[in-house]
């Protein structure tokens, strides 16, 4: 009785049960290493989301010519991202279901790997375009899983974990654009192997996920205690919460931390299935759902006291975890703006990194030069993608820095058909703080879902939908550009689409939830 009463006195913390159990040598230096290993690969696959498309538009008049391609065909090639993105996006939460995240992760950029290492030695425009779209899925699926496995391996640090990864997007994106011109030149001046060289960098994004691939091969059918298939007696062994007497006040640590404190007891192959629970719910498939310790509602809730929480299999749950229902994802209203916002600003995104080097050259500007003002815009992402998540997070409405940015970009198109070489650097800076719309974007995503399950749908929804949308916008600036003969008309056209991107970016930034509009 005595020891009752003193566990009816104690804070309400949360307990693995390693803390009772003889710890395996090195599980703390094992735990430190999975979280460093995932980062690397977070880092290491976002430096690979957009080189296959800037090394592209460095490059597109060689490739035009090479090629024998019209402006129609080229614009028809710089949208195919967009459409491999809508076709290829919606699948990423199935595939992650049926396969496991760290092994589509893996896949996904071994498929980069593979479409930049073919593309150019295709012999056609029909086999550049296969070998692009091969790349392209690699990206797409990678694009959606990306926010998702942010949330749930970082629910307390959603906004700095975009910020790094959305900061190495654009790194990898300016570097491509800086020096694939250069690099060209040094091989011997042959488009070919410029933009075949960026294959290598996709190969070593491959590694850091192999782990996480063998550890849900090896947890999938693992059963006893703390194993999936173990079930309510590993899943009670898993971490015990003490409940304070009625009426004392909580003094627990922050929500986070004891979330934290029972994901550091766990391997890449018990959150990896963790991860494919929650994505499952977003695919549609059997409803097992996240645990709530992992990445629910109360981990984004700094304010509700530790005491409140009640852990899988207590008596408030029953003996298994609290199941969220399935989201009508396209009854939300925020869900719907928050895909338009993201359809524009990615048609805004592809032209520019398909075709701003373009309107450069024809400017005057030398090739290299075009290349390296493209970096300039492309590398404005690294520090504005890591300050601008974490000032979206802490704002109750993102809608200012959406008007922010578009006014920025509608600066930047006027200068581009006013004095495209005069200005250029204004020019290329202004659109680069234009173009983080899209760190913006991805931090809305996580920001509009309270659940892992709700940013999964919301996250395959509005990429795929906001792709489908940006589908008509390159092919369409190619269009006008060959039959006007000049960029007036196309910059007309992009100027004329900020507008609407910064209506919908406003109505998306309201403080809401996809939950609390769909979920009934």
């Amino acid at each position: 009785m005595a020891s009752e009463e003193t566990r009816t006195m104690t804070p309400p913390t949360v307990r693995s049960s390693a803390a009772h159990e003889p710890r395996e040598p090195g599980g703390t230096s094992t735990r430190a290493w999975t979280t460093r290993l995932l980062v690397l690969g977070i880092v290491l696959s976002a430096l690979n989301l957009r080189p296959a498309i800037t090394s592209l538009g460095a490059l597109l008049e060689e490739v035009r010519d090479g090629l024998g391609m019209s402006g129609s065909v080229a614009g028809l090639l710089t949208s195919v991202p967009p459409l491999c993105f809508a076709v290829f996006g919606v699948m990423a939460p199935r595939l992650a279901r049926r396969f496991g995240s760290g092994a589509v992760m893996c896949a996904g950029m071994a498929a980069i790997a593979t479409g930049l290492a073919i593309r150019p030695y295709t012999g056609g425009t029909a086999g550049f375009l296969a070998g692009s779209a091969l790349a392209l899925m690699g990206i797409a699926v990678s694009n959606v899983l990306m926010p998702v496995i942010v949330k749930h391996w970082f629910p307390d640090r959603v906004g700095s974990m975009t910020g790094l990864y959305s900061m190495a997007l654009a790194l990898g994106t300016a570097l491509a654009a800086a020096v694939t011109v250069p690099l060209t030149d040094a091989l011997g001046g042959s488009w070919h192997s410029g933009l075949a060289l960026w294959a290598g960098l996709a190969g070593a994004a491959v590694l850091p996920w192999l782990p996480f691939v063998r550890g849900r091969a090896t947890g999938a059918g693992a059963s006893g205690p703390g194993g999936r298939a173990g079930g309510a007696a590993g899943q009670g062994e898993r971490a015990r919460v003490v409940a304070p007497r009625p009426g004392e006040q909580s003094r627990g640590t922050h929500p986070a931390v004891g979330e934290r404190a029972m994901d550091l007891e766990t391997g890449p192959g018990e959150r990896a299935r963790d991860l494919e629970a929650g994505l499952e719910k977003a695919a549609g498939g059997p409803e097992t759902g996240l645990e709530k310790a992992a990445v629910g509602p109360e981990a984004d809730d700094g304010d509700r006291p530790a005491g409140d929480r009640e852990a899988p299999g207590s008596a408030a749950t029953g003996s298994a975890p609290e199941e969220a229902p399935q989201l009508r994802i396209t009854r939300s209203r925020t869900a719907w703006a928050l895909a338009v916002f993201f359809g524009l600003q990615a048609t805004a995104a592809y032209i520019t990194m398909g075709w701003m080097a373009q309107i450069f050259r024809d400017a005057g500007v030398p090739a290299g030069t075009a290349g390296l003002l493209l970096a300039v815009t492309m590398v404005m992402g690294v520090p504005l993608a890591f300050v601008i998540p974490r000032l979206a997070t802490r704002l109750p409405h993102q809608g200012p820095i959406v008007l922010a940015l578009g006014v920025c970009g509608l600066a930047g198109y006027a200068g581009l058909y006013l004095a495209p070489a005069a200005g250029a650097l204004a020019w290329a800076l202004l659109l680069g703080v234009s173009n983080c719309a899209f760190p913006l974007a991805l931090t809305m995503v996580g920001m509009r879902a309270r659940t892992g399950p709700g940013v999964a749908q919301l996250s395959a929804f509005a990429q795929s939908t906001g792709y489908l949308i940006s589908i008509p916008g390159p092919l369409l600036v190619g269009v006008l550009y060959q039959h006007s003969g000049g960029w007036g008309l196309p910059i007309a056209l992009m100027s004329a689409l900020m507008i609407p991107q910064m209506a919908v970016g406003f109505l998306a930034g309201r403080d809401r939830t996809v939950e609390d509009e769909a979920g009934r």
